[in-house]
């Protein structure tokens, strides 16, 4: 892992302070009915085994994909959707420990590799594969000391499965495996009744040609490491190789350490584990550029539009009016509905779905409700929150539809259930062929597939109707103009109000607000990191949020005043087009910050980043939408049409 410089925190703008500590407070928050447990000494705790991991291929593996060390009998742990959908498989394991019970050079089994078994760990250490464990729901971790600050460890999640390597004095590559674990378990004493919990759980890996004498049998005391002798495992210096016909045993040591890290802020370590205040720094300066442009553009264009709504209300003469020019001009067709107007009812309905999803699955997160010790529950709240806001969509866009005198309510109900949902799941069904093709744990199972479809079918489809039948039923919005029956001709606009020109450049500062924030996401998500600054995250989503409102607005306002009165689609498709952005910035991303270099992977990270943009697309156009039709509502309710 790389260091990074720490800036001193006097540079830190004051609104970081208050942030910090919410951020703070926020860590030790855990998701109501997650209990700690008690351990007496002597208890058994159990180690379990989660997936193979590699942020090279993108591709995860069951643990016992391996021919590594199996108990009697393997137990599958119940996953929630989330964890499925995150390929996580979590089985048990044959480590056992007793508490606060040290143990040395345990011997979990001896296994003599094969052609195939030797071929199958050495692709995994060419790939980088990582093994996971948890005990007591806690992740495993290796220590990493950090060089800019002795006393600070940054972690990594995850041992790897070996490395590769050339003995001295040679030209010619092997593979080592990591066959000797040293855990530590850290553990918080209560005093009064000597009861612990355990608060972190960590490990050092090493690789060791281990050595005994006579023939093998369960009996055999090793001489490369023996608990009688109080001769442990330190270094590496012997490594184990990975080849046909090689003997591996698998060994581990196990270290109890008491700390004074409460059971409450046992994450703390997991997720700060990296230099965070580069982190605040550049979000909040961000935040505050982008917060000082939005206000500048806001009050210069109040100004203006105030100024022409005096205007034109203090005009008298028929003459006066005939020569005036602007956005009243167009008051006869600026209602006109659009071409394509169920199409856009549709989206607008899709995107406020996603609008509520997002709300109050941040607010969830920002109140501590989605710890990360509930695995999976973050995506698992999405997809809930995603089907059961289906209601507020059928109802948006039933809304809008009855607006643009539409009957057919059942038909724009369908779409809207349909639409979205289907083109990101036949992009997600055809990337579950690619994983299952590669054997990986990533693929979704059929069972898993079959309840997301009763999800969509059985309860989303059905709120969409209802919701659309509520809309439907209730008065349409009046216009605050009438619509002329010939529409208006549109005069040749300049070149930069073209509608392409304008639409690319509105994306640009929606994308500002959130690009400082996307590299922490796609870092935590590709590189297989914790997020947990939902706090910051939440305000970004504001100022999104504002800045799509406010350039969709000015956008607007300059568009009719070239007298072009086609703003529906436009407005979408301004605040939409930071979607672009977001999906070049991704494949940025890729070339530059990831190593990918198997085609399904790389098929891998750009078919989801393409469900990301379109979903991202279809939020952002919604709140530009829904900002200038309140706009031109507000600014032709205010001016006095003859």
């Amino acid at each position: 892992m790389m260091a990074v410089r720490r800036p001193p925190l006097a540079f830190l703008p004051w609104i970081s302070v208050p942030l910090l500590l919410f951020i703070h407070h926020a860590h030790s928050f855990y998701l109501p009915g997650v209990h700690p447990e008690d351990f007496q000494k002597g208890d058994a705790l159990m180690v379990k085994v989660n997936k193979l991991t590699s942020i090279k291929t993108q591709l995860p593996y069951t643990y016992y994909s391996l021919p590594y060390c199996k108990p009697k009998e393997i137990v599958d742990s119940a996953e929630n959707l989330g964890e499925v959908l995150r390929g996580d498989r979590i089985e048990n394991s044959p480590y056992v420990f007793k508490m606060r019970e040290p143990q040395m050079c345990n011997v979990v089994c001896r296994q003599i590799l094969n052609e195939k078994t030797a071929k199958e760990f050495k692709e995994k250490i060419d790939d980088e594969y990582r093994v996971n464990m948890i005990l007591d729901n806690l992740p495993l971790v290796v220590p990493i000391r950090r060089l800019d600050q002795e006393s600070s460890f940054l972690y990594q999640h995850g041992i790897h499965v070996g490395l590769k390597g050339k003995y001295a004095g040679t030209n010619e590559e092997k593979y080592f495996i990591h066959n000797h674990l040293t855990f530590t378990v850290k553990f918080h004493k209560d005093q009064q009744t000597d009861a612990a919990r355990i608060v972190g759980f960590e490990v050092r890996p090493f690789s060791v040609k281990h050595e005994y004498e006579g023939e093998w049998s369960e009996t055999t005391r090793l001489t490369t490491c023996d608990p009688h002798a109080k001769r442990s495992v330190t270094t590496s210096d012997s490594p184990q190789e990975v080849e046909d016909k090689k003997e591996i045993i698998f060994t581990y040591d196990v270290e109890f350490q008491e700390s004074d890290v409460k059971w409450a802020y046992r994450w703390d370590t997991y997720l700060l584990t990296a230099d965070d205040q580069i982190h605040w720094f550049s979000i909040v300066n961000s935040l505050m550029i982008v917060l000082f442009l939005s206000g500048m553009v806001a009050m210069i264009m109040l100004r203006t539009l105030y100024r022409d709504i005096s205007k034109y209300n203090q005009l008298e003469t028929q003459e006066e009016a005939q020569e005036e020019t602007g956005w009243k001009l167009v008051h006869g067709d600026v209602f006109r509905p659009p071409t394509n107007s169920d199409l856009l009812c549709v989206y607008v309905g899709t995107g406020v779905q996603f609008f509520g999803m997002i709300l109050v699955t941040m607010i969830f997160a920002v109140l501590g409700f989605l710890s990360p010790s509930n695995r999976g529950g973050f995506m698992t709240a999405l997809l809930l929150l995603w089907v059961f806001m289906g209601l507020f969509a059928g109802y948006s866009s039933a809304r809008l539809y009855k607006m643009f005198k539409g009957t057919e309510w059942k038909k724009i109900a369908l779409r809207t259930a349909f639409i979205f949902p289907a083109i990101a799941f036949s992009i997600f069904f055809f990337l579950n062929a690619l994983i299952w093709g590669q054997k990986s744990s990533g693929a979704v199972p059929f069972g898993t597939m079959f309840a997301l479809v009763v999800l969509w079918f059985g309860i989303s489809v059905p709120l969409v109707f209802v919701g659309a039948y509520v809309g439907f039923r209730k008065p349409p919005l009046e216009d605050p103009v009438k619509t002329n029956k010939i529409p208006r001709q549109i005069p040749e606009q300049a070149w930069c109000m073209n509608p392409i020109f304008s639409i690319l450049i509105g994306g640009i500062l929606p994308f500002g607000a959130v690009f400082i924030e996307l590299f922490f996401i796609l870092t935590s998500i590709w590189l297989q990191q914790f997020y947990y600054i939902f706090g910051f995250l939440f305000i970004v989503f504001a100022i999104l949020i504002v800045t799509c409102a406010e350039i969709t607005i000015v956008l607007c306002y300059f568009q009719l005043c070239s007298e072009d009165y086609l703003w529906w689609w436009r407005s979408y498709l301004t605040s939409g087009s930071s979607a672009l952005y977001l999906f070049l910035y991704a494949a940025f991303y890729f070339f530059t910050k990831l190593e990918i270099t198997k085609p399904v992977s790389g098929v891998l990270y750009f078919g989801y980043m393409l469900i990301a943009s379109y979903a991202f697309f279809v939020l952002t156009g919604t709140m530009g939408f829904y900002a200038c039709f309140w706009f031109t509502r507000l600014i032709y309710s205010s001016v006095k049409i003859d």
